[in-house]
């Protein structure tokens, strides 16, 4: 599905190329995601360094294999939705990093989806750019309806 991009202010036409380059990797991955098939995240995340949190899940997971292997069993051409959206994707850099911030919003076959997703793309030893850390969060913190309360 197409994102909503909104115009961030990177420091140069590398940067924004490099921005665009891996918000399409995530689309990419979405999109087979979306159809059963788990490979594009296969594929995206390192498989020497990565970690990963989940909404659903108590503890980080933090081997490659690991999430793969419960992508096979819970997920692998079961996770079905003809309707999602990414909402304002945006990239922040640092030396060899890339950090990908956005919103999912997914009517799948399980649940809806509402999530703040986080991505950190760093550049590997091959030259290639893959995602070490993944955190997939629930975006109803304390609930919809939570108000601070007056400090007296």
């Amino acid at each position: 599905m197409t994102s909503q991009e909104k115009k961030w202010k990177y420091k140069n036409e590398e940067e924004e190329k490099l921005a665009k380059y891996l918000i399409g990797l995530e689309e990419q991955a979405l999109k087979k995601y979306f159809k059963g098939d788990m490979s594009g995240y296969k594929e995206l995340w390192s498989k020497t360094n990565f970690s990963y949190f989940d909404a659903n899940n108590d503890k980080r997971v933090d081997e490659h294999k690991q999430i793969c292997d419960w992508l096979d069993k819970n997920l692998e051409g079961k996770m079905h939705s003809e309707k999602y959206e990414i909402v304002d994707p945006r990239v922040q850099f640092g030396v060899d990093i890339g950090i990908l911030t956005y919103q999912l919003f997914a009517d799948t076959n399980f649940v809806y989806m509402e999530y703040n997703v986080i991505e950190v793309f760093q550049k590997e030893s091959d030259g290639v750019r893959r995602v070490v850390h993944s955190t997939w969060d629930k975006i109803k913190p304390y609930g919809k309806d939570h108000k601070i309360k007056e400090i007296k």
